[in-house]
């Protein structure tokens, strides 16, 4: 979808659909420039009820004259001047209307949607992502596809009164566009069945993305190359599917030659079956979204490479598929880490924190100047914080904090769990240095302390995204979460 920002008056916009914005309190001037070229007509539906003044509401006037646009959408910004809670449903609500409006292009008018508590910039990428996100489908196995003949949204026009704001809102644009277009990348990823999305078929998108970006080079290694680097708690879990897991890296290079990267390190469980700790058959299905973390680091490395951001990125995918062969692992088995630490698995669904930590020890090579896991990696974090917000864990303060702030401000929220020593101890094992589970109490916080066993050489963070990566039911499907959050947090690092 092109998204582009221009000035000019709406009454003259040549537009399928220009949408106004109108509410309660506040001042609207495209809104009132229409509706008076119109003979009043806007305003005489919105005071007879035609639209409800609540945020994100919407109406369609299918028929306008006295302007040159051929109809009109107004939206409703509630009674208040709005915040950014009610700006998230009113994006929402233009970003529906008009992927359902089978129109090509619409021109919104910007200026008049003006927010008590964040910077029109702010605004302008959070419209623009909700307008890409909402024409996101996922029909890569239907045997009949969506009519290629249809009529599709593929352009957007953002209408601001004057030029000086044009190019900051043209760079918010691009960001909102291009989070939006990371967020479909993991989706698609999340989405795909465990028979085609397999660590090799990861391996191979990688390679997509990399295509033609000279930027971004591309490494992956296989069981061999891990066997010799001492990787046997990630060999462990790759060991007991016929498919052969992989350690991919993604290098990109837009900062200076010698500055530290950023690592993204992402959990891509390709298919959990929990391993010889076999989970139950309910819902087994959904397991194929146990890459999601994975799947976002795909996400984020799409944005920055769309942005050209001026940063250096490491993105390490740890992919595997967790299978119940007779050669798998079994409860019980001792295995030593990359580390060099030794671990006693008592659970082969506990499966994720295995591969990860093997990874993270690897990261260390790069002597990053942060490091973030993203991983759906306990069902303990569900209980805790539902569908709604990530759960984060860190042994940096600053590095915390700047993921809160990324998770706010983006709308991609996550809670800070504490990483506190005394839930160590939880890990004990009596035959190795640790254990892979330490009960049912706190299961996020010690899938955390596990992880944090492995990541004392640099500052880091875990984003457990169990709850918030896809959603069940009728709505079955990947969410593209934590993509905002990562992009929003590396944007932060480079303004």
């Amino acid at each position: 979808m092109e998204i582009t920002v221009k000035s000019g008056g709406a009454a003259k916009q040549q537009t399928q659909c220009l949408v106004l914005f109108t509410g309660g309190n506040g001042e609207f001037p495209a809104f009132s420039s229409v509706d008076k070229d119109t003979g009043g007509l806007l305003s005489s539906l919105v005071e007879r009820g035609d639209l409800k003044q609540a945020a994100g509401q919407v109406l369609m006037v299918p028929t306008v004259t006295g302007i040159k646009a051929e109809r009109v959408l107004l939206v409703a910004t509630g009674k208040d001047q709005p915040k950014a809670s009610a700006a998230e449903k009113i994006c929402a609500g233009v970003a529906r209307a008009l992927n359902g409006a089978r129109v090509n292009d619409a021109v919104i008018a910007f200026d008049d949607l003006q927010l008590a508590d964040r910077d029109s910039n702010w605004l302008l990428r959070l419209l623009a992502r909700n307008i890409v996100s909402a024409g996101y489908k996922f029909d890569e196995y239907k045997s009949k596809q969506a009519d290629n003949n249809a009529i599709v949204l593929g352009k957007i026009a953002l209408l601001q009164s004057g030029r000086k704001a044009l190019e900051g809102h043209k760079q918010a644009a691009a960001e909102g566009s291009a989070i939006a277009n990371g967020m479909a990348l993991a989706r698609d990823l999340s989405n795909r069945p465990g028979n085609v999305c397999t660590p090799m078929h990861l391996t191979g998108e990688a390679k997509k993305l990399a295509r033609g970006v000279a930027k971004l080079s591309i490494k992956a290694l296989g069981e061999k190359e891990m066997e010799k680097l001492g990787m046997h708690s990630f060999l462990s879990v790759s060991k007991g599917s016929v498919e052969e897991g992989q350690l991919i890296q993604m290098d990109y290079k837009g900062g200076k030659k010698g500055d530290k990267p950023v690592v993204l390190l992402g959990k891509g469980i390709t298919f959990d079956t929990g391993g010889i700790s076999l989970k139950p058959g309910a819902a087994m299905d959904e397991m194929k979204y146990d890459m999601c973390g994975a799947a976002s680091v795909f996400g984020a490395m799409k944005a920055i490479v769309e942005l050209q951001l001026p940063i250096n990125i490491i993105g390490l995918i740890a992919t595997a598929e967790n299978m119940p062969a007779g050669h798998a692992s079994k409860p019980g088995d001792i295995v030593t880490s990359m580390s060099g630490q030794t671990i006693e698995i008592l659970n082969t669904d506990a499966e994720g924190r295995l591969v990860l930590c093997d990874a993270l020890t690897y990261a260390e090579r790069f002597k990053p100047k942060a490091v973030v896991d993203i991983a759906t990696l306990t069902g303990a974090c569900i209980m805790a914080l539902g569908h709604n917000i990530s759960a984060l864990m860190s042994n940096d303060e600053e590095l915390a904090d700047a993921l809160l702030v990324a998770g706010n401000v983006s709308g991609d929220k996550a809670w800070r769990l504490p990483l506190d020593d005394s839930y160590q101890k939880q890990l004990d094992s009596n035959f190795a240095d640790m254990a892979n589970i330490g009960g049912r109490p706190a299961g996020t916080i010690t899938a955390g302390c596990f992880l944090s066993r492995y990541a004392k050489e640099f500052p880091w963070a875990h984003l457990d995204i169990a709850g918030t990566a896809w959603k069940s039911g009728g709505e079955k499907g990947a969410t593209g979460r934590p993509v905002p959050l990562l992009v929003q947090y590396i944007l932060d690092q480079v303004s």
